[in-house]
């Protein structure tokens, strides 16, 4: 667990810093919102694509050679950005980037899995999310701030940090091979079978794409609807609501399961989206109304995640890896999607109309979370 947490949160402290300012770079280069919201959308779709080979990859070649592809690729271009402001250099550093953080995702969250016994394993996966959040909680606002009073290329370097975390990953993939896990074998599963997993998982993955569009959207254009100081406080909110929230909930759900805590958070998230869209509208107090909203929405961001991660693992219990997969999966497209479908309808009508379509998906979650969990043998 040290190691897998170290690498984690040195490979996230990479995803962190480059989030909000990687589009910000793009607005440099002279794109509007729409484009903005491409940068991460790419980002996030090349993750999604990558997850979907991280199983068989793991199997093929083994965790320490996969780890150390993964963080090369998410870190080693970072300081690439300087050679060009323009979309198109800038969204294909983004896709490979993407391919390298679908590596970091899924073998992470599959890790959790295979060290840590099911009656722990909430407490686990809360310790793992603040390995996640914690580096976004210091660097996520603060990022745009050394972009601008530093200069970006003080950004582009935090974002190489990747490259440090392969240090810990060797170690861990050591350990997980002499203790003979392999979670990267595939099982055998019929098409029936897999599709009853799928089944079993919309739920928890349908709730989590509603949450991180919500996150993604508000960690994309922050720093566009606000300057300064109130910029770095938004994101500071959304990310230390994140931070404690994903570790605090861990042995709450340990004690009362995992599902009697997910329709609450839900509600939190449509409640923190509806303030962040009154705050744009004309004559609102932005910054304290914007403040509040994204703090709500921060409380069920980290909520949401180590709750509908702890579900995944529990309606697909015999294949970790596969849940792991479609959870990660379910993550970066809610992510992307947030980031591309709000910047479009900013760009098309307003902040306020995209910030409410938001808070209407996450509210069409609410039956899934209400939803009894199934029980797969």
């Amino acid at each position: 667990m040290p190691a897998l947490l170290t690498m984690t949160a040195l490979g996230f402290a990479g995803y962190a810093v480059l989030l909000p300012v990687a589009p910000l770079w793009a607005v440099a280069g002279g794109v509007d919102a729409a484009g903005a919201g491409l940068v991460t959308g790419v980002f996030m779709f090349a993750t999604v694509i990558g997850q979907l080979f991280v199983p068989a990859a793991l199997h093929r070649f083994g965790w320490g050679a996969v780890l150390v592809v993964g963080l090369a690729l998410l870190g080693m271009p970072s300081l690439l950005h300087l050679l060009s402001a323009d979309l198109l250099p800038v969204l294909a550093i983004a896709a490979v980037r993407g391919a390298g953080f679908a590596v970091l995702t899924v073998a992470g969250s599959s890790a959790v899995a295979e060290l840590v016994e099911p009656a722990r394993r909430g407490r686990a996966i809360g310790a793992f999310g603040l390995a996640i959040a914690g580096p976004q909680l210091v660097l996520l606002p603060m990022a745009p701030w050394v972009a601008e009073a530093v200069g970006y290329w003080a950004v582009f370097l935090l974002g190489s940090l990747p490259l440090i975390a392969i240090i810990p990953a060797v170690r861990l993939a050591r350990r997980l091979h002499a203790s003979h896990h392999d979670p990267g074998e595939p099982r055998h599963a019929s098409a029936a079978a897999r599709f009853s997993e799928l089944r079993a998982l919309a739920a928890p993955v349908g709730i989590l794409l509603g949450v991180t569009l919500a996150g993604g959207a508000l960690l994309t254009f922050v720093p566009q609807l606000l300057d300064g100081a109130a910029a770095v406080a938004a994101l500071a909110f959304v990310t230390a609501t994140a931070a404690a929230a994903r570790w605090l909930v861990g042995g709450l759900a340990d004690r009362v399961g995992t599902h009697r805590l997910l329709w609450p958070f839900v509600l939190v998230t449509v409640a923190g989206l509806a303030l962040v869209a009154w705050s744009v509208s004309p004559g609102a107090q932005m910054v304290p109304l914007l403040l509040t909203g994204a703090a709500l929405v921060g409380l069920s961001y980290g909520g949401l995640q180590n709750l509908t991660l702890g579900e995944a693992f529990a309606v697909v219990p015999r294949d970790s890896v596969f849940a792991s997969t479609v959870w990660n999966i379910g993550f970066d497209t809610g992510t992307g999607i947030g980031a591309v479908v709000v910047g479009a309808l900013a760009a098309g009508f307003s902040f306020q109309v995209a910030f409410i379509a938001a808070a209407a998906i996450a509210l069409l979650t609410l039956p899934l979370a209400l939803l009894r969990r199934p029980v797969l043998r």
